[in-house]
């Protein structure tokens, strides 16, 4: 715990736990979600071959969870480490662009 505590600047471990809480659910959420938007478009496993399906699927999972994990953030109270962490992940794989809008 010590090492999440000093690598995200937290003091208290309960924040850690909520934060590691709001991964896991972010995480299982947002593959759940991916599925049902893949169908409502019509793409599913039965009439879709799977080398489209699963990097679809995957890259479906990328922007849902971005969404989720700052909705889930603010329901727990934990948004502004949320929202810094989100611009740090986006700034890492060169999409800061994204953040900086909604910094204005």
């Amino acid at each position: 715990m010590s090492n999440f505590k000093q690598r995200w600047n937290i003091t208290s471990n309960w924040h850690v736990f909520v934060i590691l809480v709001v991964f896991a659910i972010t995480g299982s959420t947002s593959a759940i979600i991916a599925k049902p938007i893949l169908a409502f478009f019509g793409i599913a496993k039965d009439n879709v071959s799977n080398w489209i399906y699963y990097p679809l699927y995957i890259f479906l999972i990328f922007p849902v969870y971005q969404i989720l994990l700052v909705t889930f953030g603010f329901i727990f109270g934990q948004f502004k480490f949320f929202w810094e962490f989100e611009k740090k992940m986006l700034r890492s794989i060169k999409l800061g662009f994204i953040a900086n809008y909604f910094e204005k």
